[in-house]
């Protein structure tokens, strides 16, 4: 009798335990660019704490591949790619409503080579000297798309030898970033934010001169078929506010323009 009263009360716990009254937690899913990964896991982190039962399920990948995703149907609540090009393309499938975007941060480049910089660079312009084995982003990707504007200011004579000396394209900025630590090649371009301080005793930053820098803007908007709108529009709030700026900022990442 004993046994059969236990067996009764542990079921009784049992389906307690595993019943309705465990709701699940309330998530959103936010498809960002690889050069927000540290920032986007800090402020993901913040916004969780500051609501309770939210989860916050992230996407980093190159802003190109994001974009081809959500324009296949992929399910997210946010876009927050690292150009306004590759949003428009979002937009022109119907997956977010033109004029929902907001522009939250901007980002500049740099050339970044190995600690010992084997090639001896100094300047964007040596990127351009014979045998420098240069290592950028695909196409189609924001980084590269901010390289080439750069690129295209400077001499013919540059532009075609500084192309001739690339010898690797990855898919994301990260990428780029993680084999110039290695030393996988003498030099690369990728955000300034993305020196992040596991990499800062890894490689040299050789600055890009303002004149011939450009300002890489980032938007974010909500999907139009998001899962959870309100939480969506929360978290463009908080990427907004002053706290959240504030995040962004300690990894690197400037004001939006105009602000």
């Amino acid at each position: 009798m004993k046994s059969k009263l236990f067996f009764v009360a542990l079921l009784a716990i049992l389906l307690v335990s595993c019943g309705p009254n465990r709701a699940a937690p309330e998530q959103i899913t936010i498809f960002a660019a690889a050069s927000l990964t540290d920032a986007f896991s800090e402020l993901a982190k913040t916004f969780e704490a500051q609501h309770d039962g939210v989860q916050v399920v992230l996407n980093f990948a190159g802003s190109s591949q994001l974009a081809a995703q959500l324009s296949e149907g992929a399910t997210a609540d946010l876009f927050a790619p690292a150009s306004s090009t590759q949003m428009q393309a979002v937009v022109d499938a119907g997956r977010i409503v033109a004029g929902s975007e907001t522009l939250f941060v901007s980002n500049r480049l740099t050339v970044i080579v190995p600690a010992d910089n084997p090639a001896g660079i100094t300047a964007l312009e040596d990127l351009a000297q014979p045998a420098v084995q240069l290592i950028l982003a695909v196409p189609g990707v924001p980084v590269r798309q901010y390289t080439d504007e750069i690129v295209a200011q400077m001499p013919a004579d540059f532009l075609s030898q500084f192309y001739a000396n690339l010898v690797s394209e990855e898919d994301n900025v990260r990428q780029v970033a993680a084999k110039i630590a290695l030393g996988e090649a003498d030099a690369g371009i990728v955000y300034t934010s993305d020196v992040t301080p596991d990499l800062a005793s890894q490689v040299l930053q050789i600055a890009i001169p303002e004149v011939q820098n450009v300002v890489a803007s980032y938007p974010i908007a909500p999907l139009a078929d998001a899962p959870s709108p309100e939480l969506a529009q929360a978290f463009i709030d908080f990427v907004l506010g002053a706290e959240g700026q504030s995040i962004l900022g300690k990894w690197g990442f400037g004001p939006p323009p105009n602000n």
